[in-house]
C-alpha cells in the first residue's frame, strides 16, 4: 500500500532567493534585448532587400537601430 507522509516531501537545501532574482533579471534582460535585436534585424533586412538601400546601408541601419534601442530600453 502507499505510504502517507505527514511532513515535507522535500528536505533539501534552503532556497537561494538572491540567486533566483539574479537569474530572473538576466532572463528578462536577455529576452528584451534579444527581441529588440531580432526586430531591428528584420527592419534592416527589409530596408536592404525591398528598397534600393543595399547591404552597407542596411548594415548601418542595423547598427543605428540597435544603439538607439539599447539607449531607449536601458
Amino acid at each position: 500500500m502507499a505510504e502517507h507522509h505527514s511532513g515535507p516531501i522535500e528536505t533539501g537545501a534552503p532556497m537561494d532567493y538572491s540567486e533566483h532574482e539574479k537569474t530572473y533579471k538576466f532572463f528578462i534582460g536577455a529576452t528584451k534585448y534579444g527581441t529588440m535585436f531580432c526586430i531591428t534585424l528584420l527592419i534592416a533586412m527589409a530596408a536592404g532587400f525591398f528598397t534600393g538601400a543595399g547591404f552597407f546601408s542596411a548594415l548601418i541601419l542595423l547598427i543605428v537601430l540597435n544603439v538607439l534601442g539599447f539607449v531607449l530600453l536601458r
